[in-house]
Formats: structure tokens, C-alpha cells, sequence
């Protein structure tokens, strides 16, 4: 698995420790960054990674903001992404296993470290679950072939 990781200004440091947790997991990926805590554009981060991960040239994307909602709205414009916004374990893994979530998106601002590491180790760790699901995927790629 190949992850590209990205925070604005409101997320430097929990990126920083999801890029341990990545480590820790033996899991390959870049940090696209940002590196400052002055204010910057979500989108300018958000945008090129959901377009790394739509193409295959990355597996999945962790987007990191003030509240993860801004990565989300605009990782979701890229066609073939399906970002989920995430500030609970049970919705990490439900994410995973229902929608076959290929993007996550967390609020610094809304969860501490700990569980934004144990988030997305849950994450990263499930499986899609496909069956009754897939039908489910299937229709929002439908929809994107004709609409987006």
C-alpha cells in the first residue's frame, strides 16, 4: 500500500503523527506537506492529493485540517474519490468496510493524537467487505461516469 498524506496549516501535527504511525506499520508514503502553521489553502493540499489517489498513482490519501470537513468537500470533488470524514473508531471501520473509502479526513481541532493514530490504523488495517456494498459503490461510479 501507497498513502499520500497532507495537513494544512490546522493539521501539521497530527499529519506528523500519522507519518510515525506510518512508519511504525512499515507502510510506504509521501508527505506532501504543509510544513508551517501560518494560514494556508486547504484545497491546495487536498485537491493534488485526491488527484494522486484517483489515478492509482497512490493507494489511499489521509487529509488532516482544523476539522477535516474543508479536505473532505474538496477531496470529494475528484472524481473517483470517496473521502470520509473520521473522528471515531466505529466510523473508521465501517468507512472501510461499507464504503470502500479510498481518502480519510481528520479534524485537529476536533481529536487529540491518540485517536486520530488509533483512527487511522483502523483504517488503514480494514477491508472493504464488498457483497451487498459493492452494489452500493457500484451506483456512486455510475453516477460519476455520467455526471462528473
Amino acid at each position: 500500500m501507497k498513502v499520500a498524506l497532507a495537513s494544512d496549516h490546522g493539521g501539521v501535527n497530527i499529519r506528523k503523527e500519522i507519518a510515525n504511525l506510518l512508519d511504525e506499520l512499515k507502510i510506504e508514503y509521501v508527505d506532501f506537506g504543509c510544513d508551517c502553521e501560518t494560514s494556508v489553502d486547504f484545497p491546495d493540499y487536498a485537491l493534488p492529493v485526491a488527484e494522486k489517489v484517483a489515478s492509482g498513482e497512490f493507494d489511499r490519501g489521509i487529509l488532516i485540517c482544523g476539522t477535516g470537513i474543508g479536505m473532505s468537500i474538496a477531496a470529494n470533488k475528484v472524481k473517483g474519490i470517496r473521502c470520509a470524514l473520521v473522528h471515531d473508531t466505529f466510523s473508521a471501520r465501517a468507512t472501510r468496510a461499507h464504503n470502500d473509502s479510498n481518502m480519510l479526513a481528520m479534524g485537529e481541532r476536533v481529536i487529540g493524537p491518540g485517536l486520530a493514530r488509533d483512527i487511522a490504523e483502523i483504517w488503514l488495517t480494514g477491508e472493504f467487505e464488498g457483497g451487498r456494498h459493492a452494489n452500493r459503490i457500484g451506483k456512486i461510479t455510475e453516477y460519476e461516469k455520467t455526471h462528473l
